[in-house]
């Protein structure tokens, strides 16, 4: 998993951003799925889809990870008012730092791409999650508009297509996959249940 760019952490840590992922954006990922039990979100950025899941899901326990520390302590700041409801670590999603079956779900907002091995990540998702658990979230796809922003920001990045990773899902383990194309393709909402 990478940091983000000097771009795509401006943009991840503005006030316009966050107002839309929490009103927006995070409604319109989770769809009729209610968290609750033990959450991970893996790729936290500035940590407005776990301020926004906390407020939204009482029930819910969350632990945000990033591999970028700036991004580790926007999270902290911006999840600290949740106290032990919310944990926040600095943690790899291609090495989770965390035993099997750990988490009655796994979400991520916008940031597979950002791993270059995402299909391994995958599988350690898949590894994390307690039988019945589900993974979701939405992403980029390799769609020429995604495709030109990341090639100007010099993010580093792998897109892929929809079916692409409903293939990885299954191949990770996921009995349940579904994979939603939106937004004229340029994005994908999934769901997966192990």
């Amino acid at each position: 998993m990478s940091v983000m760019s000097n771009v795509e952490a401006a943009f991840c840590r503005s006030a316009p951003w966050r107002g839309f992922a929490r009103r927006v954006v995070l409604p319109w990922a989770l769809g009729d799925e209610t968290l609750s039990g033990s959450v991970l979100e893996i790729g936290g950025g500035s940590g407005a889809m776990a301020e926004a899941n906390l407020a939204r899901h009482p029930d819910l326990e969350l632990t945000v990870t990033d591999l970028d520390p700036a991004m580790v302590a926007a999270i902290g700041g911006r999840v600290a008012r949740f106290g032990d409801r919310a944990h926040v670590e600095l943690a790899d999603v291609l090495d989770l730092p965390y035993g099997d079956g750990s988490f009655d779900a796994v979400v991520s907002f916008l940031m597979l791409h950002h791993v270059i091995d995402w299909a391994d990540a995958l599988a350690e998702v898949r590894r994390v999650l307690r039988p019945g658990g589900t993974f979701l979230g939405y992403d980029l796809t390799r769609a020429p508009i995604a495709t030109v922003i990341h090639r100007f920001d010099g993010s580093p990045h792998r897109l892929y297509r929809g079916e692409e990773l409903r293939e990885a899902l299954v191949d990770a383990g996921f009995a349940t996959v579904e994979t939603r194309p939106s937004h004229l393709g340029q994005l994908v909402r999934f769901t997966a249940r192990a």
